[in-house]
């Protein structure tokens, strides 16, 4: 078919003939179409009026005139788009059936759903994560549980990810040791592992100094200068590694 201008990028044309015998008022649609605007109807050349002329009826499949056609007439009809059912679509594979994307662009289209207006619509990505505002939260006011989910940015995937709270650091523990000297210990035990520079050892509340003052060897930890002397209140504190 010749167009004046730019030929349709897009749309289904088909014309379906019907034949007219002066009593049948219903036929079917060659197409299901969405509504009586979605085809043109001719009766011997003249253009008849949708919902005036006919409708259409049982979910778009069929044609229903005012008035029967006469027996002769020539009754064609041109369809200006056609009806398709999402799940049927979606079955043949049209969506599914292509390439996954596994990154995104700022300027990417989504298509989505606009309540307020009823109806689809396109939104780019940059629109679509700008609507991602947890400023209006509740804040949480307790202390986050190693299992609580967080929101991260990974720049090494370039992408937004989650982490547990457990993952982005080990739980801190401390360990408190006390002791009171007796005049001859000199020795008292810490945890494996432990490093003279990631332990504070007091007597009597006076912190004493690594290294000098005590050694660590194992799970050993050892006064320097002698035991403490008898009622002297010890306390062992082991940092977090």
């Amino acid at each position: 078919m010749a167009y004046i201008g730019k030929n349709p990028d897009h749309g289904t044309f088909e014309k379906q003939a019907l034949t007219a015998d002066g009593s049948t008022t219903t036929f079917t649609l060659n197409y299901t179409v969405g509504s009586s605007s979605a085809i043109l109807v001719s009766v011997s050349g003249v253009l008849q009026e949708p919902e005036t002329a006919y409708n259409i009826a049982s979910g778009g499949t069929t044609i229903v005139f005012t008035e029967a056609p006469e027996s002769g007439e020539g009754v064609f009809l041109v369809f200006l788009g056609v009806a398709f059912d999402a799940g049927t679509l979606l079955s043949t594979g049209t969506i599914t059936g292509q390439t996954a994307l596994t990154t995104s662009a700022a300027a990417d289209l989504f298509l989505t759903y606009d309540d307020s207006a009823s109806s689809l619509k396109k939104i780019t990505n940059t629109n679509l994560t700008k609507t991602l505002d947890i400023s209006g939260q509740t804040e949480l006011s307790a202390l986050a549980a190693d299992d609580d989910v967080l929101l991260i940015f990974d720049t090494s995937a370039s992408a937004i990810k989650k982490i547990q709270k457990s993952n982005i650091a080990a739980t801190l523990s401390y360990v408190t040791r006390n002791a009171t000297g007796d005049g001859s210990t000199s020795a008292f035990t810490v945890t494996s592992g432990t490093a003279v520079d990631n332990v504070l050892v007091f007597e009597n509340g006076v912190l004493q100094k690594p290294t000098t003052d005590y050694q660590i060897s194992g799970t050993t930890l050892t006064f320097q200068g002698g035991a403490p002397a008898s009622g002297v209140a010890i306390q062992i504190r082991e940092l977090p590694r």
